[in-house]
């Protein structure tokens, strides 16, 4: 393969996200001296690629929420939908994600129990670890548990409808009625998956590097993002947190002793 090839990379710069349910646990992916509560780092080319990479960091539960398809998205003003996937950094111990319903609902009884916050038990909350991947398809209500850090890639669109936020104050706006409507309300298969994850809107997958690796060219653009390690891709120093976009047509070349990546593509 051409060194050329391996040249047409462009480091990302993130876009770092405080939030109340974030967390100064943010090494070693990003410096966090002040102690800030760190939620969400971004990192996304949105002219190349429709794909948004995120770190998430949390200390408490997320709301639950869930996320519009393309159709009634782009029925109701915005550009896409928003399915996505979560690939554990960090657990602490009894870390646990939702993903769906435990048992088949109605619509009624969804907002009920949103209102009263008997949600949280209605969901299906799974035991969440180093290493584990999970896939959530647009319509799939969900909430990520305290204590994690997350490797987030998802349709690039902030379409949230938010069904329950535990009463949190200042209170955030609730969608209960887009909300209802876009809910998946049978159980569905608990979003644990193995990489790499392909859908019809990305495909992800996990690269291993030990020594100099090389992986051939891309045939469209994809985001790379270093989970773990420290070396050189493409001639260029890297740490984990750091992220690139990768152009078509582009193949990878690490030099590290041990690094893990990320590599988000569209399909």
């Amino acid at each position: 393969m051409s060194p050329a090839l391996f040249m047409a990379i462009r480091k990302l710069t993130p876009a770092v996200h405080d939030k109340v349910w974030g967390s100064a646990l943010t090494e070693p992916w990003l410096a966090n001296p002040a102690g800030r509560k760190i939620g969400e780092i971004w990192f996304s080319a949105p002219e190349v690629l429709p794909v948004l990479v995120k770190l998430l960091f949390t200390t408490e539960n997320l709301s639950v929420q869930v996320h519009p398809g393309d159709d009634y998205a782009r029925s109701h003003g915005h550009l896409r939908g928003k399915t996505e996937m979560w690939h554990v950094l960090r657990a602490a111990p009894g870390a646990t994600i939702a993903c769906g319903l435990k048992k088949a609902i109605t619509g009624e009884r969804l907002r009920e129990s949103a209102v009263s916050g008997e949600i949280v038990d209605l969901l299906d909350w799974i035991p969440a670890s180093e290493g584990d991947t999970f896939f959530l398809p647009a319509g799939t209500i969900h909430a990520i548990g305290g204590g994690l850090a997350l490797c987030e890639v998802q349709q690039f669109s902030d379409v949230t409808y938010r069904l329950f936020d535990y009463h949190r104050k200042p209170e955030r706006e609730l969608h209960l009625d887009d909300g209802v409507a876009v809910s998946v309300l049978v159980p569905t298969p608990n979003g644990r998956r193995e990489m790499p994850v392909e859908c019809e809107y990305f495909r992800t997958e996990l690269l291993i590097a030990c020594g100099i690796t090389t992986r051939p060219a891309y045939s469209g653009p994809a985001i790379c993002i270093a989970l773990a390690g420290e070396g050189q891709i493409a001639g260029e120093p890297f740490r984990a947190g750091d992220a690139w976009l990768v152009e078509a047509g582009t193949g990878l070349a690490i030099d590290s002793p041990d690094a893990a990546f990320i590599v988000a593509s569209g399909v």
